[in-house]
């Protein structure tokens, strides 16, 4: 815990929090975040903590939430479930936190969800997109949209985009957010007359696919998904490019991240993916937002970033709104949000706590990835 506690002093300090000797706990409001810093996912916690600071920053240089200045104790789970339990519990018993931001893997949010309910603490996942993440309770919320949608949007790519008239399933089977968003997909894709040629699936951390996509290409599909996360995509477009497969691979949001292009190279070019936002999106909200975020942190934001953005900005509004920030209070106010405009678009929370707003299909191409088209629900 060492390193994560050097980590949290500097951050208070950047926040101006710790060295202002007028800051008090009375006249702060303190909020957790939970996310992947270090592990094999750590460019997804790290961009969604950037945007998250980004939020706050701007918050308290306007005044903070209710004349009180925000307060964000953030702590490394290595993207593991039991390690965000932990560290959830902590930030609840031990820190007082008035709600919670993360996390964005599906799996780690299902073990961090029933620990905010059962304390009443409100959480909001910026991009955990599993339908089953907010079932866990009424203080559970996303600002993304959910599996079922993200999957139809990809079959419906592929069908009318692409053509395909067969398509493989190439799948984490110990992954939550990639079984969901694949069953997804495939009853989408057989509604629309489409056939699965085959069904494959691997572990995350697997660092040899070539059986699974030898039994792919031996199908001749007209393209392969693979809604898994960059670190495993990557690995798997450069075995099926080495197998002499050549249609494209599909995939979801959790392709989102600069390293995709590091680890699969040339060989995930031409590929496509579903997202929550595009960086080539002109409304000046969006444009806004990447000149400051590029000013802060010198690189592009991706999508996670974004939408951790979105998700502190949406826990702020709802904390102006509510009468109190008690925790029913609280989770009436952030329930109640209605037409937020947003980086990643429109958000509507709906009565099941999620997130009512369009999803875009990106090209991973050697100039990034570029916008394709926008599907709305």
């Amino acid at each position: 815990m060492k390193k994560i506690s050097i980590y949290l002093v500097s951050m208070i300090f950047a926040l101006g929090l710790s060295a202002c000797k007028k800051t008090t706990p009375e006249n702060v409001i303190t909020i957790g975040e939970v996310g992947a810093m270090t592990g094999p996912t750590a460019t997804f916690g790290i961009s969604t903590h950037n945007g998250i600071m980004l939020a706050i920053e701007e918050i308290n240089e306007a005044g903070g939430v209710k004349g009180k200045k925000l307060n964000l104790i953030s702590l490394d789970d290595q993207g593991k479930p039991d390690e965000a339990a932990m560290v959830t519990t902590k930030l609840i018993t031990q820190d007082k936190v008035v709600a919670i931001l993360g996390e964005v893997a599906s799996s780690v949010s299902l073990a961090m969800a029933p620990i905010a309910q059962q304390y009443k603490v409100p959480m909001i996942t910026p991009s955990s997109t599993n339908p089953d993440v907010t079932k866990k309770g009424d203080h559970i919320f996303r600002v993304c949209f959910i599996d079922p949608f993200q999957g139809s949007v990809m079959a419906k790519f592929a069908h009318e985009t692409l053509k395909a008239k067969s398509v493989a399933i190439l799948r984490d089977i110990k992954n939550d957010y990639s079984m969901g968003l694949s069953n997804f997909f495939v009853d989408k894709f057989n509604s629309l007359g489409g056939k699965i040629a085959v069904e494959q699936s691997y572990s995350a951390g697997d660092i040899d696919f070539k059986s699974q996509l030898t039994s792919i290409r031996a199908k001749k599909p007209d393209a392969i998904y693979v809604p898994g996360y960059y670190t495993d995509v990557g690995l798997i477009a450069r075995q099926a490019r080495e197998l002499g497969i050549t249609v494209p691979l599909m995939g979801g949001d959790g392709w989102d991240s600069p390293k995709l292009k590091e680890i699969g190279g040339t060989a995930v070019n031409g590929s496509y993916f579903s997202n929550h936002y595009s960086a080539e999106n002109q409304d000046p909200k969006v444009q806004e937002f990447l000149a400051k975020y590029k000013a802060k942190y010198g690189s592009t934001p991706d999508a996670l970033a974004a939408m951790g953005y979105d998700a502190a900005r949406v826990l702020a509004e709802a904390m102006e709104r509510a009468p109190s920030l008690a925790s029913n209070d609280l989770r009436d106010a952030i329930a109640a949000t209605k037409d937020f405009s947003g980086v990643t678009g429109n958000i509507t929370i709906d009565q099941d706590r999620n997130a009512v707003k369009a999803a875009v299909v990106l090209k991973v191409t050697d100039d990034g990835f570029k916008y394709q088209s926008t599907v709305n629900p």
